[in-house]
């Protein structure tokens, strides 16, 4: 269940991509994006960390050498950073596994080498929640 605050905060994201991509356009690299998305979620005054790790619990045993999540805004949204000519299913997969291992509701796979930023953001959500 997505609540009303995290979908605000949905928005904020997607503005955010699409004033980054109205202003740099495509085909730069990965990092400069997810810099300047990080800047833009923070300019609308969310808390937004970037290259998190995350540590892995399997068979009851935590492991630091987990995932690294590109940026997580406001501890509930994931978002993944590309800026490749054709996105690659495993990425798809990728964010679901993030989602269902942090426990988080909503993710977006955002990639910025595209015409149109509209066709390059998939919006995720964790259908199997704890």
């Amino acid at each position: 269940m997505i609540t009303e605050r995290t979908e605000e905060i949905a928005k904020i994201i997607v503005h955010s991509a699409f004033k980054v991509h109205k202003e740099l356009g495509p085909g730069l690299l990965e990092k400069v994006y997810e810099i300047c998305l990080a800047h833009e979620i923070a300019k609308a005054g969310l808390e937004v960390k970037g290259q998190i790790d995350i540590p892995i619990v399997y068979d009851n045993i935590v492991f630091s050498e987990g995932l690294r999540l590109d940026l997580l805004v406001e501890d509930c949204i994931i978002v993944e950073v590309k800026a490749v000519e054709q996105v690659n299913s495993v990425w798809e997969a990728q964010i679901i596994s993030h989602l269902k291992l942090t426990n988080k509701d909503l993710g977006f796979l955002i990639n910025f080498n595209v015409p149109l930023i509209k066709s390059g953001i998939k919006r995720f959500i964790n259908t199997r929640k704890k």
